[in-house]
């Protein structure tokens, strides 16, 4: 396959001008790709580093608190009715999403936003779709308070976890330094967990690390749209592909996002922007869970997104692809998937 040098190096100058303007820290590489080959400019910016995830100083991360957490993900005493865990809707076999465009809330009814998967998170600088969580050990604590999704009680909780001997012990290995199970190392050892998640390599990532026979034509080609016409390197930049900040992608509704939380900008209906690692089984997209496939995802980026004021600047208003350029880049973003399922993946960490 011919992969149009001219062409692609001009339209990777183009989105690195954007992301100049956009302030990214990949605005530098706008002053290096003249005279250089735009594909490999991009595979040494999307390579996979190696799976050694970043924890905060008050929490190392320990082979024993990993443990601990990944009990405590599938213990549905940290529930108020004790029926439910993290892993009822981050269900581990659907990677970490439960499949349904909105996660069910303790009464049956829908939340307001879709369940994301659960990968790399160790990375990541705000959680939740509207990053109103500043940390992960932040992050889980909130849904085993809320009302509606675990509804949990903290001293009843404590109580549980307590009275189970074996798994008091277990706090106990992993938190030496306290004598009982407390709040905060429940929280400890589940943020611990989590920032364990690594996603699993994908037949993407061997093609970046130099098997050229690991990605077909149509899937090679959908890369140079997603880093060149198509712009979706804009935002889904780095080996997670995202640059966890949050846009305004005209998605319908009235959920005020980012704009409703402290931190945003109020009225700005803006989202995190998803990684793209293990795309491919982790529908039905966006923060609604309105779009059901990665075919339909194209169609909102090529004229079905809503036009308001607040929309991103990046966002091509007229972008057209045909029918084979939708092909070839949902092509491609399968290829971001392990083949294997989730069972492939291993947990990160020191050993």
């Amino acid at each position: 396959m011919s992969l149009r040098r001219v062409s692609s190096r001009g339209a990777a100058v183009a989105v690195l001008a954007g992301l100049l303007l956009a302030g990214s820290p990949l605005a530098l590489a706008a002053q290096e790709v003249q005279g250089r080959d735009a594909e490999a400019l991009w595979k040494a910016r999307l390579k996979r580093p190696p799976p050694s995830p970043p924890y905060p100083p008050d929490n190392p991360l320990t082979p024993d608190r990993i443990a601990l957490g990944a009990r405590l993900f599938a213990d549905p005493r940290l529930s108020g009715d004790g029926r439910r865990s993290c892993a009822s809707c981050h269900r581990p076999e659907r990677n970490f999403t439960d499949g349904r465009p909105r996660a069910r809330a303790l009464s049956g009814t829908p939340l307001r936003r879709n369940t994301p998967a659960l990968w790399n998170l160790a990375w990541g600088k705000h959680f939740f779709w509207d990053g109103r969580a500043p940390s992960l050990e932040a992050q889980v604590q909130m849904p085993i308070e809320e009302a509606e999704e675990m509804g949990g009680s903290w001293p009843e909780i404590l109580r549980r976890l307590g009275e189970d001997a074996e798994l008091a012990g277990q706090f106990r290995i992993a938190f030496p330094e306290e004598r009982t199970v407390t709040q905060a190392t429940v929280l400890k050892a589940l943020a611990s967990y989590v920032r364990s998640l690594v996603s699993p390599p994908t037949r993407f990532d061997a093609w970046i690390e130099g098997d050229a026979q690991a990605l077909e034509p149509a899937e090679m080609a959908g890369f140079h749209l997603f880093i060149g016409k198509a712009g979706c390197v804009l935002c889904h930049v780095g080996w997670r592909f995202t640059d966890d900040r949050f846009h305004d992608i005209g998605v319908a509704g009235n959920d005020g996002g980012r704009g409703s939380v402290p931190g945003g900008t109020p009225g700005l209906m803006a989202f995190k922007t998803p990684s793209l690692r293990e795309v491919a089984k982790t529908a039905p997209y966006m923060h609604d869970g309105s779009l059901p496939t990665l075919d339909a995802v194209i169609a909102h980026y090529t004229g079905s997104f809503v036009r308001r004021p607040s929309l991103a600047t990046h966002i091509n208003r007229d972008l057209r692809l045909t029918s084979k350029e939708k092909s070839d880049l949902v092509a491609f973003l399968r290829t971001l998937s392990s083949e294997k399922g989730p069972a492939s993946a291993r947990r990160a960490g020191p050993r």
